[in-house]
């Protein structure tokens, strides 16, 4: 059993790539039994699939019936079940909500697709820029006169999928252990990509927010909230919005001159724009940080991942840890009382069927059929 807030909770997860995954690194992260079912055949189990640290995997052929029963088996044990089909499939596979949940009536059956289980969208393919482009979010990022920019897939697949798929099911979780009824978590990419953009929907709705992207205070359109190039080639990024920030920018970067008084003209962003621009272009980024790190500017330089393990905060909180030879983030959030902590490795695929089974109430007699139905 895992240490952790979530010690005692077992979670049944259907094996998926990026944000399905990551939902129960998150899971097991915090100390629940995350077993996850991986199809009978297939290979897996690298160190660098961080997304599948500290679960059990056992290998199951889905097709056989013997084998949908062991699943259900388990089912039955579990507190959370989590998948990422499209919708349909697991209905197809005998594995649908209305069936869990009449063998385990508490169960909370989390869904994360990309466009959600209902909708015209639903049944069709797609990827984080697909879903992120019908939010509004992807219009809103890119410089101005150019094209939107993809940022990564942490909007869609990870904030607005995996996060809100593990509050969801969590929440569910709390509510069933209340009432004794659990239910289906609808956890659409589209929803959730929507919902992280609740601020700016406000913003533009109030006039404060203008469509061309690149021309807004947080979309580096303000001289005073961007990423600058220094002398050395490398970049640094200035968040200095509040009026007193904004002074200790002035004052560390010499920019005396009255017209950077005018700090929320719109009208005037683009030629103090280019005059920060050249100001930072003097130095080189480390030259920069020893003038500006650790002050309230709203200053921080841009790092690359490889580097950003090295910086003093970072360590000094262990943001990022090499496990086997790999470095990744650390658990997140922290806990006071009932810390979490990074379970284990990542498992190969089906390493952990037999450990599984018996441990969730299988009998030697059991195992044997289903060894010799080829179903594991």
């Amino acid at each position: 059993m895992g240490s952790g807030p979530l010690s005692g909770i077992k979670v049944v997860e259907f094996a998926g790539i990026g944000p399905g995954p990551f939902c129960g690194m998150l899971l097991a992260d915090m100390g629940a039994e995350v077993v996850r079912i991986d199809r009978k055949g297939t290979r897996g189990g690298s160190k660098f699939d961080i997304a599948s640290r500290g679960k059990r995997s056992i290998a199951l052929d889905l097709k056989k019936p013997e084998a949908v029963e062991t699943a259900l088996k388990l089912i039955e044990k579990a507190d959370i079940l989590q998948e990422g089909f499209r919708p349909g499939v697991m209905e197809r596979l005998g594995l649908g909500p209305d069936v869990c949940l009449k063998r385990n009536p508490k169960l909370v059956y989390g869904r994360m697709t990309g466009w959600g289980q209902t909708g015209p969208l639903a049944p069709t393919a797609g990827h984080d820029i697909n879903y992120i482009s019908l939010t509004g979010a992807l219009h809103a990022i890119g410089r101005p006169g150019e094209k939107p920019v993809p940022p990564l897939n942490l909007v869609g697949d990870f904030g607005g999928g995996a996060l809100y798929l593990a509050m969801g099911m969590l929440a569910a979780l709390v509510e069933a252990n209340r009432t004794g009824k659990g239910q289906v978590v609808d956890a659409a990419m589209t929803d959730g990509a929507t919902s992280l953009m609740a601020m700016f929907y406000g913003f533009t709705a109030s006039g404060m927010w203008q469509e061309p992207h690149g021309t807004n205070m947080l979309d580096g359109g303000a001289h005073f909230y961007d990423t600058y190039e220094t002398k050395d080639g490398k970049w640094i990024s200035i968040g200095s919005i509040e009026p007193q920030f904004y002074a200790i920018l002035r004052e560390k970067a010499g920019l005396t001159d009255a017209i950077w008084d005018a700090q929320m003209d719109r009208a005037k962003w683009p030629e103090l724009k280019a005059k920060i621009e050249a100001v930072f272009k003097t130095r080189t980024r480390d030259e920069w940080c020893a003038i500006m790190e650790g002050t309230d500017i709203c200053f921080a330089p841009v790092l690359s991942i490889t580097e950003a393990k090295d910086h003093p905060h970072n360590k000094a909180r262990e943001t990022i840890v090499v496990v086997d030879g790999v470095a990744q983030p650390n658990i997140a959030p922290r806990f006071s009382r009932t810390p979490s902590k990074i379970q284990g490795p990542v498992p190969q695929v089906g390493e952990n069927t037999l450990e599984v089974l018996k441990g969730w109430g299988f009998s030697d007699g059991d195992v044997e059929s289903l060894k010799k139905a080829e179903a594991i």
